[in-house]
């Protein structure tokens, strides 16, 4: 007699990712060649590691120093190739849509001095009230040539984003050299699109605009005022990063899960909304442990989603001070979020906890972000339990889960979620990875 079957169980297992942006460091001198992570007092988070499965994780290749928005893109399972653009993201970010035929790029006005007909980048981060930062940037605001337009929109302090409008490509070269002392960049089309009359066309009038801004600044009264008093003036922009409108399968569709992003700043809000996934904005309070926690609840609350994205950029951003005991610090304070999950998380079965970073950011030297891999923990019941007794760069690599790279992470997730499909089985015009896919029952006429 044949066993009935029955039904597709329904799944309620959920994984929560904690994105602990820029985690991951170099060696310091100061540290006798550890990293800050390695020397930070973190008991909660290395007693996460002892339950997990442990190893170290890439978005691409080891050694290539990733941004943000190109490392989550691909941590989230997308290919290069898909990815739209930084400016487009901040666009979204900001709520601004893009239409097929603008392109973003982001901005920023800075001081810069005039040296045998070039623009040298004198400070990158000048100091400016709100009220003088929003009357330079509205002086350059509107600007069109040759049939196209282009539009500085302000969005927090000096920096702003460029919108171009018209027969335009987003395959142009930065001009912001962001290293002081070095002149601002002639834009120019990539090597690829050399032959392309859009490309050509939107750097030369990009160019002209550049130029252009450059001298209505310096005359501006601000800096007249500012010459005056000694300081330098802000009197050029740069921009860097174009973006343009690509579309892409939603996340949901792509993994078949109901994703949720919790987070901060427009970039991870901008990146959520284009890949489909809803958001939920919190703020930052400058207490990295305090908001992690308040995050971490959240995602524990969440019930309505099974895949639930919490970041926080606290980790980068004391990279970026360039003190590796600035990171130590803000390391410790965020470990202190972890005695929550340890309670809360962990101890709920139907939880996948899986805790990394998108990318390396070296808290001294002079690269923006470094190409090293980052500490990666799996924790559910169907992960194995691995001999690996701390979070850190060093540990993990002994873990059972060796090297993760790019999309493998999200394979991973569906796997241990046990929701990964077998490989070959068909049961959808698509091949997508979860199952059961959308399938069409067979009907007895």
């Amino acid at each position: 007699m044949l066993k009935k079957l029955s039904a597709f169980p329904t799944n309620k297992m959920k994984c929560i990712l904690v994105i602990l942006d820029g985690l991951g460091d170099r060696g310091h001198a100061v540290f006798k060649g550890q990293t800050p992570l390695e020397v930070a007092q973190t008991p909660n988070l290395d007693r996460l590691a002892a339950l997990g499965m442990n190893g170290l994780y890439h978005s691409w290749l080891q050694g290539v120093a990733m941004p943000s928005e190109i490392a989550h893109f691909l941590m989230f399972g997308y290919d290069l190739h898909e990815f739209p653009g930084r400016g487009y993201i901040e666009a979204r970010g900001d709520n601004i849509r893009l239409q097929n035929n603008e392109v973003a790029l982001l901005a920023r006005i800075f001081s810069v001095k005039e040296m045998d007909k070039m623009l040298v980048l004198e400070v990158e981060n000048p100091e400016l009230d709100q009220k003088s930062c929003l009357e330079l940037q509205n002086e350059i605001r509107n600007f069109s040539q040759d049939g196209v337009e282009i539009e500085f929109i302000p969005t927090k302090g000096i920096r702003g984003l460029v919108l171009i409008r018209g027969e335009i490509s987003a395959a142009l070269t930065d001009s912001n050299p962001i290293y002081e002392g070095r002149p601002l960049m002639e834009v120019v089309p990539w090597e690829s699109n050399q032959h392309d009359e859009s490309a050509g066309r939107t750097a030369r009038i990009l160019n002209s605009y550049l130029t252009w801004c450059y001298q209505r600044l310096s005359h501006h009264p601000i800096n007249k005022r500012r010459k005056e008093a000694g300081q330098a003036p802000i009197n050029a922009v740069g921009t860097q990063r174009p973006g343009q409108m690509k579309s892409v399968q939603s996340f949901g569709e792509k993994w078949g899960l109901r994703a949720l992003a919790i987070s901060s700043g427009a970039l991870y809000q901008g990146l959520s909304r284009h890949l489909g996934m809803a958001t939920q904005m919190v703020k930052d309070t400058g207490s990295p442990g305090a908001d992690l926690l308040e995050r971490l609840k959240l995602a524990k609350a969440a019930a309505d989603f099974d895949f639930i994205f919490v970041h926080t950029k606290a980790t980068d951003e004391a990279s970026h001070t360039k003190d590796p005991q600035i990171k130590k610090s803000v390391i410790e304070s965020i470990d202190r979020a972890f005695a929550y999950a340890l309670d809360e998380i962990i101890t709920d079965q139907d939880i996948l906890l899986v805790i990394t970073a998108d990318h390396s950011t070296n808290s001294a030297g002079e690269m923006i972000h470094s190409g090293e891999t980052v500490p990666l923990t799996m924790l559910g019941k169907y992960t194995r339990r691995d001999d690996v007794q701390q979070f850190n760069e060093i540990s993990c690599a002994h873990g059972a889960l060796a090297l993760v790279r790019g999309k493998e992470l999200m394979y991973l997730i569906l796997n241990f979620l046990d929701r990964g499909k077998l490989f070959g089985l068909m049961d959808s015009p698509i091949d997508q990875p979860y199952f059961p896919g959308k399938y069409k029952p067979l009907k007895i006429k």
